[in-house]
C-alpha cells in the first residue's frame, strides 16, 4: 500500500538575528499509510508543531521534500498548496479555534461551503459528523454554550468535513482534563478509523499515544521509531 504522506530528509532552521541558524531538526523522514494512526511524542520545544505544520504545508522545509499521495508538494505555489490543504488535509489543534458567532452545525458547514458544496449538502454532512461524535443534541449551540470536550468534538468534525486523506492533530486533548481527554480521544480514533484516514497526532499523553498503531519520538532533532512508550527515559 502506497504512502499517503511522506517526508524525505526534511530540515527546519530558523534565523536568530545576526546569530547562526537555530536548527530545530534535520534530515527527518517519515511516512503514513492510509488507515494508519501514528503518535508523535517528545518534550516541549522538540519541534513537534513545526513538523506537523510542515506536513500540513503551513511551513516550508528548509530542505528536503514532502509528498502527498505520491506527488511532490514542497515547491508548489501558494494557491496550489492552499487547494491541497483544503481538499486533502484536516487539522485539529489544542485550541479549538471555533468561530464564536456560529453554532456547532454552522462551524462544520462553513469549510464545506467554501469548498463548493451547497448549503443543503454541507448541512447533511455536518449533521452526520456531529451525530457520530455524540453531539446530535447540541447542533444549535454556539461554542460558548458547549463544554471544552464538546468544543473539541466540533473541531474534529470540522477537520473531517471535507473528507481529507490525512488528519494532522497537534495536542488535540491538551486543554482537557484526563477524563474528558479520554472521551475526546476515543471519538477521534473511532471516526478516523471509520473513515480510513491516515493520522499523525502529536501528544504529551503517552497512555493515549500507546493506543495508536505506532509512535515516533522526536528527540534532539531526530525521530526514533519502535520505542516502548512506557519505559523510554527520554520521554520523562
Amino acid at each position: 500500500m502506497s504512502d499517503v504522506l511522506r517526508l524525505e530528509k526534511v530540515s527546519r532552521h530558523y534565523k536568530e538575528g545576526t546569530k547562526s541558524d537555530l536548527e530545530v531538526f534535520s534530515d527527518l523522514s517519515l511516512s503514513l499509510r492510509p488507515g494508519e494512526i501514528v503518535a508523535l511524542v517528545g518534550q516541549s520545544g522538540a519541534g513537534k508543531s513545526s513538523l506537523l505544520h510542515m506536513a500540513g504545508l503551513l511551513e516550508a522545509p528548509s530542505s528536503g521534500d514532502i509528498y502527498i499521495a505520491g506527488a511532490a508538494v514542497s515547491g508548489l505555489p501558494d494557491s496550489e498548496r492552499t487547494r491541497i490543504r483544503r481538499d486533502q488535509l484536516g487539522f485539529v489543534y489544542q485550541a479549538h479555534h471555533l468561530l464564536p458567532e456560529f453554532d456547532a452545525l454552522e462551524n462544520v458547514m462553513l469549510p464545506q461551503m467554501i469548498a463548493g458544496k451547497t448549503r443543503a449538502e454541507a448541512k447533511t454532512e455536518a449533521t452526520r459528523l456531529l451525530s457520530v461524535l455524540g453531539l446530535s443534541q447540541r447542533l444549535s449551540h454556539r461554542p460558548a454554550e458547549l463544554s471544552g470536550g464538546e468544543q473539541q468534538r466540533v473541531a474534529i468534525a470540522r477537520a473531517l468535513a471535507n473528507k481529507p486523506k490525512i488528519l494532522l492533530a497537534d495536542e488535540p486533548t491538551g486543554n482537557l482534563d484526563p477524563r474528558t481527554a479520554g472521551g475526546v480521544f476515543d471519538a477521534l480514533i473511532a471516526i478516523t478509523r471509520a473513515q480510513g484516514l491516515a493520522a499523525l497526532i502529536a501528544t504529551h499523553n503517552y497512555d493515549l499515544a500507546a493506543r495508536m498503531d505506532r509512535a515516533l519520538l522526536l528527540h534532539e532533532g531526530k525521530l526514533v521509531e519502535g520505542l516502548d512508550l512506557a519505559r523510554h527515559d527520554a520521554l520523562k
